[in-house]
């Protein structure tokens, strides 16, 4: 294959400021085929450890004997965990760099997933989610300010998409294999399997991922940080992009929570290792967010986001249907409506805080932890939901959750552009 040069870009700092000429990745150079890598695998460490106990949440409530919302848990405090990490990662990230804590990050998450199986009860096992969520936080902080520091801008959407992309695998993955290993062996198995595939996702981007070369340290200044804070806080396209994530990886979580419940009673009676096979969905996931970042840079995020939240709203009503054909294709056009969304505004949270002046990292922490906020709250909603109303309750809820993406996505359309966005 031939590889072309990397392409010279002019970069600014996050105050805004130009900075001398870097080497910016194009598509095609070995620099750029290594990220790739390593930020695909990344992003499918992150949705194996996060969501290794959804598909297994029948079988921990026969377990422990805990209740349904209760099962939600194990992936509630992973999620909140990592949410908090986030507010201490991205700014750590400016003093030590992103490549040292995404590498470190996804060894000390995958340290404590591999203790996970050997948890002897219910609140072990809890407290071990949470440490892990706040180990993983490094991880996701920094990957989007990273790709947007070492490719071409021109890359960027569709590379981000990618990395997406990997988060989809790892979430499919992680329930293909840890719910048939859980009906032949039981959950600490699964989670031992799920553990594996982190380890070897580590080890991957330790060897794939270059390291740093335009990185350029934040200001250390009290004022200088405080001012981009408040840019990150205040920006309104930056607050709406935080709504659209929560919301919009609410739908998901909720809708797949309750989902294992609903199809091993009646009239389905699927086994979990039936119930995984649903997850297969994932990968269109991967191509949607892959080709929506293709789009966007053609195209622009205004006009290919509105595409991604019709399409996950089709899919929840298509859920409310009994026949399992019709729950699969809602699931799918959930899956790749979802993905269209969370794709594009992680990218574009990384653009939008540069030309605003705020950090770029900072600025996807706090997109993240929104984002994993309502992935937290919002999923174990969708397990209260579903013991209050059945699976109409759980449609409603997200329903309720996309109109507000909607609304977000609405307001993004009548924000003015900054620079060349």
């Amino acid at each position: 294959m031939v590889t072309a040069e990397p392409v010279v870009v002019g970069r600014q700092t996050s105050t805004g400021n130009q900075t001398d000429q870097h080497d910016g990745y194009a598509p095609g150079s070995g620099g750029y085929q290594r990220i790739m890598a390593a930020m695909f695998a990344a992003g499918v460490a992150t949705f194996v450890l996060l969501y290794a106990t959804q598909a297994l949440l029948p079988e921990l409530h026969t377990t422990f004997g805990v209740s349904p919302t209760q099962t939600t848990l194990s992936m509630s405090l992973t999620t909140a965990g990592l949410a908090v990490g986030l507010l201490v990662a991205g700014p750590v990230s400016e003093a030590v760099g992103r490549t040292p804590l995404i590498v470190g990050s996804i060894w000390l998450a995958t340290l404590i997933a591999c203790l996970c199986p050997l948890a002897w009860s219910w609140p072990v096992l809890l407290g071990l989610r949470l440490v892990e969520g706040v180990a993983l936080a490094g991880l996701p902080a920094v990957a989007t300010a990273y790709l947007r520091e070492e490719l071409h801008p021109k890359a960027l959407a569709g590379a981000t998409g990618l990395y997406i992309g990997g988060n989809a695998l790892g979430g499919m993955a992680s329930r293909l294999v840890t719910a048939p290993v859980a009906d032949l062996a039981g959950w600490r198995w699964a989670m031992a399997v799920a553990a594996l595939l982190a380890l070897t996702c580590a080890v991957a981007v330790t060897l794939s991922l270059p390291r740093s070369r335009n990185f350029v340290p934040g200001p250390r200044a009290r004022t200088s940080r405080r001012e981009m804070t408040r840019v990150a806080l205040t920006d309104p396209a930056l607050r709406s992009l935080y709504l659209m994530g929560a919301c919009s990886v609410g739908t998901l979580v909720a809708v797949f929570n309750a989902l294992g419940f609903r199809l091993t009673g009646g009239p389905h009676h699927l086994s979990l290792a039936t119930i995984s096979l649903l997850y297969l969905v994932y990968p269109l996931g991967t191509l949607s967010s892959s080709w929506s970042g293709s789009l966007a840079d053609r195209y622009g995020r205004r006009a290919v986001l509105p595409a991604g939240c019709t399409l996950a709203v089709g899919g929840v009503l298509l859920t409310l249907l009994s026949p399992l054909v019709a729950i699969v294709a809602g699931l799918a056009c959930l899956t790749a409506g979802f993905f269209v969304m969370h794709g594009l505004a992680s990218s574009w949270v990384a653009v939008r805080a540069h030309l605003a002046g705020a950090s770029s990292s900072q600025a996807a922490a706090f997109y993240l932890c929104s984002y994993y906020v309502g992935s937290s709250v919002f999923g174990s909603l969708g397990a209260t939901a579903w013991s209050a109303g059945g699976w109409g309750g759980v449609c409603l809820l997200s329903l309720a959750l996309l109109a507000c993406s909607a609304l977000a996505t609405a307001r993004l359309r009548r924000i003015p552009n900054l620079a060349t966005q």
